[in-house]
């Protein structure tokens, strides 16, 4: 049965005649199958920041779409905090249609004299759609305006799944033809963002150049790409001295080549001669690289690699904190997603079927709570994880394209965010009889005979939160797990106990749809039925939870590739 909490149910509920239960003064004998952990609210580990509120597309034309507006309100009113959010092609010439790995703004073009013609209609439709909702951007200056490119032709790719991915890198990818009249379109872009919004808005966003200019992304050198840099910065800096600017977006550096890259551009920013003002460095206020895990379709199954993720994660953080004149600067995962290609579906790459149901969801649980912990074992500033993945307007359902929803249904992994969002406070300490930790999750993955149970706490004024996770690199069927969870520090005299679930069962729309027959046009009942089940379901009716002993004890029985969420608040 599924369970829903509804306002005036809440109010009730505050009644402490309602539900009580009495906790033993002792921890029972721990049966051989069940893992314990154990959580001390009063061991606060560094504060829950809020990583996890940070996004990103290929398409930034979908923004604006039916279905983009829909996801970008549900993922505002997901996290107490702004969200951030990183799209491809703002500067891309065209006439805004939007098409996979595609999108167009047509901000620049020049006339026949060869001067520029800026024109922000389009620009302005994204960013006021982001600005209706409270949400900021993460801007990514790019791609290059046919007029400016130096090589346009061909201009516009014609890309679809299957097709080799080099095929995407076309007119836009290549270094200016003038990079003065480069630096001028990037003043006058942040100039009119602070006439539109606002000195204090603008403030608030990052701003930075181009997408992975170590591949085929960039069709320069790298001294080019600084070069690029550099007169961006200028740019953005001559309208808004104040604008916060970094890059350089990387690839993985578990990649050596990647890793160079990343180390090069560093020196650069720090000691190199800057290309476009002759001085020595360059602005660099945060760091921003990508982090990508690399599923594979084996034995008629998926494996997923989480460890692959985190060591390009973990070897950027080694390389940040190697500099001590960077170590402090906001770090911005740009993208960090469980593998490279969002727009490319199942049904041509079958390693991409995670993507549909509780296997995403409990990766992005287990992955995140990793990433803090590298950033505390490295002591540096993680101040976000953009996960790519958004919705594809007018797609099949349930294409197994890397997104948050379907046709406006919400997959079960938007449903976790929904978890992180309501984790506020400090992370406090969470150990047990647990088979893995950060570092061996990292180092080999979750490919043993045991599953990856484990959880991340925090705990505020007024609550406290456990998220638990069952999580498998591989998508075989496996019995559920018995969790007892031992939390100390807690000595309310009532708490109200919510708990939240994604399984098979809970806040799982691809269940439902699959129960219904795969619908490629389901009716309107269908269509509310599937709205509701993509929403983030409780697992019982909530109860009131009596705690005056050293330990509170709570037990579940969580399912293979299952997460749970157990909100503790008190008055």
């Amino acid at each position: 049965m599924r369970f829903f909490l509804f306002p005036i149910a809440a109010l009730l509920l505050w009644n402490p005649f309602f539900w009580t239960t009495e906790v033993p003064d002792t921890l029972p004998d721990v049966l051989q199958d069940t893992v314990l952990i154990n959580i001390n609210m009063d061991e606060a580990v560094g504060p829950m920041n809020p990583i996890y509120s940070w996004f990103g597309h290929d398409e930034p034309n979908y923004t604006y779409m039916k279905d983009g507006r829909k996801l970008l309100t549900e993922l505002s009113e997901l996290s107490p905090v702004p969200v951030y959010v990183r799209t491809h092609n703002l500067l891309t010439t065209g006439n805004g249609e939007a098409a996979l790995k595609w999108g167009s703004t047509n901000a620049y073009t020049e006339d026949e004299n060869g001067d520029p013609v800026y024109d922000w209609t389009i620009i302005d439709r994204i960013f006021d759609t982001y600005m209706e909702r409270g949400i900021k951007p993460l801007v990514e200056i790019g791609f290059m305006p046919e007029a400016l490119s130096s090589q346009p032709e061909p201009y516009r790719h014609n890309w679809r799944p299957g097709n080799q991915y080099a095929n995407i890198f076309t007119g836009w990818a290549y270094p200016p033809n003038d990079y003065e009249k480069w630096e001028e379109l990037v003043y006058q872009w942040v100039k009119h963002s602070v006439e539109r919004y606002g000195k204090e808005e603008v403030e608030s966003w990052y701003w930075e150049p181009w997408n992975e200019p170590n591949i085929g992304y960039w069709q320069g050198t790298m001294e080019e790409y600084f070069k690029l840099y550099d007169y961006t910065a200028k740019g953005v800096k001559r309208a808004l001295p104040t604008a916060v600017f970094g890059g350089p977006h990387t690839t993985g550096p578990r990649w050596d080549k990647a890793a160079e890259f990343l180390e090069a551009f560093i020196e650069h920013c720090l000691r190199g001669t800057n290309y476009a003002t002759g001085e020595t460095g360059t602005p660099l206020e945060f760091i921003a690289y990508h982090a990508k895990g690399a599923p594979e379709f084996i034995e008629n199954r998926v494996q997923m690699n989480i460890g692959a993720q985190l060591r390009d994660i973990s070897k950027g953080f080694e390389i940040v904190a190697a500099h001590p004149e960077i170590k402090d600067l906001p770090i911005i995962i740009g993208e960090s997603d469980p593998e490279g290609c969002a727009a490319c579906s199942m049904d041509i790459y079958p390693q991409n079927g995670y993507r549909n149901g509780t296997m995403y969801s409990s990766y992005t649980a287990a992955a995140f709570s990793r990433k803090m912990e590298l950033a505390d074992h490295y002591g540096v500033n993680l101040l976000g994880a953009v996960s790519w993945a958004f919705e594809f307007e007018d797609q099949p359902w349930f294409h197994g394209f890397r997104d948050l929803a379907t046709n406006g249904v919400d997959k079960p992994v938007l449903s976790v965010f929904r978890m992180f969002g309501m984790m506020q406070g400090s992370r406090v300490a969470v150990r047990g009889n647990l088979a893995y930790d950060f570092t061996m999750v990292r180092d080999s993955s979750v490919r043993g005979a045991d599953a990856d149970i484990n959880a991340l706490a925090c705990v505020d004024e007024k609550e406290a939160t456990v998220l638990v996770w069952n999580y498998h690199d591989d998508d075989l069927p496996a019995p559920g797990a018995n969790v007892k969870l031992q939390i100390s520090g807690l000595s309310q005299d009532g708490m109200l106990l919510h708990h939240y679930r994604v399984d098979e069962e809970h806040s799982n729309a691809y269940a439902l749809w699959k129960k219904m027959g795969s619908p490629q046009n389901p009716n309107s009942i269908q269509v509310k039925e599937l709205e509701q089940a993509g929403q983030l379901q409780l697992l019982e009716s909530p109860k009131w939870i009596h705690s005056d002993a050293e330990n509170l004890i709570l037990e579940i029985n969580l399912p293979r590739q299952g997460v749970s969420l157990l909100k503790l608040s008190w008055p």
